[in-house]
């Protein structure tokens, strides 16, 4: 799959939230690193970021294929995230996502990388003070 192909098939999955098609882009035990959720297995983070998303449009704006350091696959997906909070509430951001690839093309790791500024304090006062994942000091 070249990584224009992936980046299409992962945002479209993310859009529809169908947990079971964005699953099949992973491999087993497969972590996110989310600025909001922090590091946590795809198999949790979805779900959770699906019941907090109540629309989500997702404009691709770039994907690239290089290579890691330790010399494994890594594409980047640079694309604009429209989202509604389930109340409303709009938390929209441009987003660079990182993906590790396994030997086989699914993603091992993904690393999301954007400016929280304005998502998170929607996202909490969605969810709570507090509730949205900050790295210990």
């Amino acid at each position: 799959m070249t990584p224009k192909e992936l980046a299409e098939n992962y945002l479209d999955a993310l859009a529809r939230g169908d947990l079971p098609a964005v699953l099949a882009l992973y491999r087993p035990g497969a972590i996110v690193h989310s600025p909001l959720y922090g590091p946590i297995p795809a198999t949790e983070f979805y779900p959770e970021l699906f019941a907090d998303t109540g629309r989500a449009k997702l404009n691709l704006l770039g994907a690239t294929e290089g290579a890691a350091t330790s010399g494994g696959r890594i594409v980047t997906i640079w694309f604009q995230f429209d989202w509604t909070l389930p109340s409303g509430q709009p938390a929209d951001f441009e987003c660079v996502d990182v993906l590790e690839l396994a030997d086989d093309g699914r993603i091992a790791a993904l690393h999301i990388i954007y400016d929280t500024v304005t998502a998170r304090p929607a996202f909490e006062a969605e969810k709570g003070e507090g509730t949205s994942w900050r790295p210990s000091s």
